[in-house]
């Protein structure tokens, strides 16, 4: 069973961008990449740098997938699954969101948008 934590609005996130979230102790980035498309989130750690910056990153698209550019050393994490394009062993936890009625909601299962 999982458990849905309110986050914030979807309006709060402008498409094309990310925020900041502190969630269960833990910083938290999570991306609207379009108006009308899934929500992500990942955590906020630049693994390389050792900074919450990714939810500062620029959002990017490769290949049709959706990927955030950090903004200190410029490694791609894609946003589905955290995937680190340079190299997969400094890849990012994901979590899952949901979004009814304008409400983002995160679970620590991983992996799932809704």
């Amino acid at each position: 069973m999982n458990i849905w934590t309110t986050i914030c609005q979807q309006q709060d996130i402008l498409p094309g961008c990310g925020i900041a979230a502190l969630w269960q102790g833990r910083q938290i980035a999570i991306f609207r990449p379009t108006s009308t498309g899934p929500l992500y989130a990942l955590d906020n750690i630049d693994p390389f740098a050792l900074a919450s910056v990714l939810s500062r990153g620029i959002i990017a698209e490769h290949q049709g997938e959706f990927w955030v550019v950090s903004p200190l050393k410029k490694q791609h994490f894609r946003l589905r699954d955290g995937l680190c394009m340079e190299d997969a062993a400094f890849s990012v936890d994901t979590f899952a969101l949901r979004c009814i009625e304008g409400v983002i909601m995160i679970s620590a299962a991983n992996n799932i948008s809704d």
